[in-house]
């Protein structure tokens, strides 16, 4: 060693130590960031800046990169925390947060854990959005109740330098004495269904058989209006009959019956001798020759 000096003599030697200090001021004053980080650079303790992706500069031995802070979104834990609804329902409720950090100087110097403040955050805002709300809108209303819970942590961590990306419900449990009391309901709603349909169908069947005897009734009466009317047509035809002939009409009209009537008992299966008053036989000569007057 003593060779090499005495063979660089003094002016080689403060060469070499120059040399020595540019590169350790190149190493210590550039920083190469990666994508998916900043660095927190302090000068003296104090914040001096925020390095962003790509190739920085620094002030050697003045400056300091003093947090190397990852902007990947992150997921918390899955947690889960009671809550009791508004009509004094006890739920557990098991939630999922996403962030990432989009200012670290805010983070790194105004929370220590970060991800416990943002559950515990979280725990507190759940359990006052559910109290808020029935049973069956925690149920039904779950998109809403989500967004709800994502914009007030979103705002209660802003100051923090953190961006809440996603924040999800994946599941609301009841206690067994719940779940049995709901099931109970459930039972007697799908009962009470059931009678309600049964009784529209009976309610249906008698409409429909009421509406048959109507439409029945009303066909009757149709039918016997149809004779009323055939035999007011008739009594139309004989009235104008004898008022047009006057008594000979009328007699014709009852010879004619009488001649009808005769044929028709002597046409009968049953009977095979037929006796006749006298005066009956005198009027059926009568109504012969009457017929045979017309004819």
């Amino acid at each position: 060693m003593d060779q090499v000096l005495d063979a660089l003599g003094g002016g080689g030697i403060a060469t070499l130590l120059l040399a020595i200090f540019i590169i350790i001021c190149i190493y210590k004053g550039v920083r190469i960031v990666p994508q998916s980080e900043k660095h927190v650079v302090e000068r003296f303790g104090r914040l001096r800046t925020v390095l962003g992706p790509g190739i920085n500069f620094i002030v050697p031995f003045l400056d300091r990169v003093a947090h190397q802070i990852s902007i990947l979104e992150r997921q918390l834990p899955n947690a889960s925390q009671d809550a009791i609804t508004a009509d004094n329902v006890l739920v557990q409720v098991e939630t999922s947060v996403f962030y990432r950090i989009t200012e670290p100087e805010k983070t790194v110097y105004r929370i220590r854990d970060v991800d416990a403040a943002i559950a515990t955050t979280v725990a507190g805002i759940v359990r006052a959005e559910i109290g808020k709300m029935e049973l069956d809108e925690v149920q039904s209303n779950r998109s809403v109740l989500i967004q709800t819970i994502k914009a007030s942590v979103e705002d209660a961590v802003d100051a923090w330098g953190i961006e809440v990306t996603r924040a999800e419900i994946l599941d609301v449990n009841l206690d067994q004495a719940t779940r049995d009391a709901m099931l109970q309901q459930l039972n007697a709603e799908r009962e009470r269904r059931a009678q309600v349909t049964r009784a529209e169908g009976e309610r249906r069947a008698v409409e429909l058989q009421a509406d048959a005897e109507l439409y029945a009734a009303e066909q009757a009466a149709k039918a016997r209006r149809v004779e009323a009317d055939a035999e007011a047509y008739a009594t139309g035809v004989v009235a104008r009959a004898i008022q047009d002939n006057g008594l000979e009409a009328a007699q014709y009209q009852v010879a004619l019956k009488q001649v009808e009537s005769l044929n028709a008992l002597g046409n009968s299966q049953g009977s095979s001798t037929v006796v006749v008053p006298a005066n009956a036989l005198e009027a059926f000569g009568n109504a012969f020759n009457m017929l045979k007057g017309r004819s």
